[in-house]
Order: C-alpha cells, then sequence, then structure tokens
C-alpha cells in the first residue's frame, strides 16, 4: 500500500517543483490523461509558476501529498498500479527523457528546497514497514 503510494508520489513529483498557483490536479483525472497530455499539462502548469517562491513550492508539494494520504488505501493502490503500467508501456527513449526533465528540475532546487525533499522522503519512508522498505530497497538496486 504506501509502496504504491511512493510509486505514485514518483510519477507525479515532477510538479512538486512547481507552486501553489494552480489548484493541485487531481490524481484519478491525471493518471487517466495519455502521456502527450500529461506533459503538456506539466508545461502549462511550470509556465503559470516559473514565479513561485520555495514556500509556494513547499505548499504545493504538501497539498498533493495530502490529497494523495486522503485517498482510501484500494484506490490509491489502483492508482498506483495504473501509473506503473503507463510507465512500464513507454520506451526508453521517452522514460530516459522524464529522468532527465526530473534530474533537472532537482538541481534548479535551490539547497533549502533539496534538505525539504529529503526529509520528506525520508518521513514517507519512515512510514513504511521494514518489510516495505526492504522491496522498495531491493527494487531501487536492482539486480
Amino acid at each position: 500500500m504506501k509502496r504504491g503510494l511512493l510509486f505514485l508520489m514518483a510519477m507525479i513529483w515532477p510538479l512538486w517543483g512547481l507552486a501553489a498557483a494552480p489548484d493541485v490536479p487531481d490524481p484519478e483525472a491525471w493518471v487517466r490523461l495519455s502521456p502527450a497530455e500529461q506533459a503538456a499539462r506539466r508545461a502549462e502548469l511550470k509556465q503559470k509558476l516559473l514565479q513561485a517562491t520555495p514556500q509556494e513550492r513547499a505548499a504545493f508539494r504538501n497539498r498533493l501529498r495530502e490529497r494523495l494520504e486522503e485517498m482510501p488505501p484500494e484506490q490509491r493502490q489502483a492508482l498506483a498500479e495504473r501509473t506503473r503500467e503507463r510507465w512500464q508501456k513507454l520506451d526508453p527513449q521517452e522514460k530516459q527523457r522524464l529522468i532527465n526533465e526530473r534530474r533537472e528540475r532537482v538541481k534548479a532546487m535551490s539547497p533549502e528546497e533539496r534538505r525539504q525533499l529529503i526529509e520528506q522522503r525520508r518521513e514517507i519512508l519512515g512510514k513504511l514497514s521494514p518489510e516495505e522498505r526492504a522491496l522498495l530497497r531491493e527494487k531501487l538496486t536492482g539486480p
């Protein structure tokens, strides 16, 4: 369950570098968008939020996390599974492009934003059971 939340947050994470000016996207509606529609929506949000302050971006990330955590576990798990399936269907070049975009967004963050990001990830990991952490560690380190 929590592992699904982590995966879903990782997929929606690109939006977390943005700000609070627009409403937080509905996770259910977001996952129903095609990858091209998601990219267009992400670019639109990014354009609107170029002037965002670190505090606005942090508030946006917090609202998105709260929205995901408020979802019933079954709904959150189904959403994470659909997101995972879509990721698996992407071609390797598209996956690499998305990874590179995320890397650039993190590099562009202020030291304070990066520190907050690390704290948020630690908080999420702290909520996982030892079994869930072990599965996640195994998945991230690969074969």
